[in-house]
This record gives C-alpha cells, sequence and structure tokens, in this order.
C-alpha cells in the first residue's frame, strides 16, 4: 500500500495565489493478488491508472504510463499535445515488454491538470477508460468524466438505468484502453478554478464499493486530503475491497491579491 501524507504547492497567480494541497494512496484491495493500479500526483498532473491483462501485463501497462506522464509533469509542460505523446510512448512500452503478451492488456488513464498558459487558470480533466474525475463544489459532488464502459453505452442509450448497471455481467468491459491500440486520445474536459474546489480521481476499486453520496459524505466530514482519502478507502475494504483501490484527493483555495493586503494590514494593524 502507498501510504497517503498530505503534500502542498503555492502556485502564484497576477491576481493573488492558488494554494494547493493533495494525497494519494493506492491500495490492492482485500481479494486480488497484485496491485495493477498506478497512482502520479505530482504538480501539475494527478493522474490514476488502472491496468488490466493477464499475469502481471496490467501492473505493466499501468506504470508504464504513469512513468511517461511523470516525465511530461516534471518537465511543467503539461498540454493535449504533450499528454497524447506520452501515452503514445506508453503504448510502444506495452508492447515491447516481453511480459505482455495478452492482446487485452491496457489500462485506463484519468486525471486533472492545472493549465497556467491562458489569461486565467483553469483546470483540464482527462479520461481513457472508466476511472473517475469528481468535483467537489458548492456542497455538492458532480461526476466530471465520462466512463469508456460497455454499461455506460447502455445507459447513454437509455437501455440500463443506472441502478441496473451497479451489477451489470458487463460492468467491467470497458471501450477504450491505452494498450491495445494506437492513437487513443482522452476526453477532455476544461473547468474554471474556483475557490474551494476539490477533486476526487479514483479507481473503479472505489466506486464499485462506494457511492457518490458516500464520496461526498467523507468529503464534507474532512477538509485535510490524507483524511478523507484514508476514509474513503477504509469505507471501500469494509465494503469488500474486491478490486484494487486508489484515491487522490485534491483541494485548492484561491487567495486574490485585495484578500491578501486585508488580511495582512488587519495583522500588522496599518
Amino acid at each position: 500500500m502507498t501510504e497517503a501524507a498530505t503534500q502542498s504547492r503555492t502556485v502564484p497567480l497576477e491576481d493573488g495565489a492558488l494554494e494547493l494541497t493533495w494525497s494519494a494512496l493506492t491500495h490492492r484491495g482485500r481479494r486480488r493478488d497484485a496491485n495493477q493500479d498506478a497512482v502520479l500526483a505530482e504538480f501539475p498532473l494527478f493522474v490514476v491508472a488502472d491496468g488490466m491483462g493477464g499475469h502481471i501485463g496490467g501492473e505493466i501497462a499501468s506504470a508504464s504510463t504513469v512513468d511517461r506522464l511523470r516525465s511530461v509533469a516534471a518537465k511543467g509542460d503539461v498540454g493535449p499535445k504533450t499528454i497524447e505523446k506520452a501515452l503514445a510512448r506508453a503504448v510502444n512500452d506495452i508492447a515491447a515488454h516481453p511480459e505482455t503478451t495478452d492482446e487485452g492488456t491496457g489500462t485506463t488513464v484519468t486525471g486533472v491538470y492545472l493549465d497556467l498558459t491562458g489569461d486565467e487558470p483553469t483546470w483540464v480533466t482527462l479520461n481513457v477508460g472508466d476511472s473517475r474525475v469528481y468535483l467537489f463544489r458548492d456542497g455538492g459532488l458532480a461526476q466530471v468524466t465520462t466512463d469508456h464502459s460497455v454499461v455506460q453505452e447502455l445507459i447513454a442509450a437509455g437501455r440500463l438505468t443506472p441502478e441496473e448497471a451497479e451489477n451489470h455481467p458487463y460492468g467491467n468491459v470497458i471501450t477504450r484502453a491505452i494498450g491495445p491500440s494506437d492513437g487513443v486520445a482522452p476526453d477532455y474536459v476544461r473547468l474554471e478554478v474556483v475557490d474551494g474546489d476539490r477533486f476526487v480521481i479514483c479507481s473503479d476499486g472505489l466506486t464499485k464499493e462506494l457511492t457518490d453520496y458516500g464520496i461526498l459524505h467523507f468529503l464534507l466530514q474532512h477538509d485535510d486530503p490524507t483524511e478523507a482519502a484514508d476514509d474513503m478507502l477504509e469505507a471501500a475494504l469494509e465494503n469488500g475491497g474486491r478490486d484494487n483501490v486508489t484515491i487522490i484527493v485534491l483541494n485548492a483555495h484561491r487567495t486574490t491579491s485585495d484578500a491578501a493586503e486585508s488580511i495582512d494590514s488587519s495583522t500588522t494593524g496599518l
């Protein structure tokens, strides 16, 4: 298990600053022999990858993908072009590895990054597969990403309700992944940066065991990212822990120059 610890980063903005705190953890679960999930939580990119494939193929696929994206994050040039170039290299890594002979070997890749290239900072989510990004804002929780899965397509077609999808026999079948084929691009969603934003990025090992209401409950209960992630994991394990579980909780607090000056003035008595 990767132990969670809250990390922080202050991002200067033209009109103030963005205070980020985050925590990431991954756990094998109660029923799997190995952990095929991988996690990247290095500013400005926060990603979960859920591997699939026989033997250790899924573990190799998720690790290869995260390693390629880690290089992108380290350079600080994070965007669709650099992400997709990294994913293309990961596909080649997976195909070339001697222990990924299963044609179904691959991985999801889902996350969020902070884009500072425009006049205003924005969040951008990316998604391939059925891992998820949730956004907590204004007291409510919303799933930002759309699953690339058979059951999601059936829901979209009106042939299945979300409740029926929970126990559907094709619940684990995804329709898009990194590894099995070339040229797979993520879906992107751009969001404004709002003070108090909180993201949960997770593999389906969490959402199989914990409802959206359950995720919201732990966010409301804990402001600290580590405490929230730890309690989500514990609940997922108590509810069965049928799969590997990976969770990132990312908090953002935006301050303006006016607010900072007001705080300084009240502190100094000026």
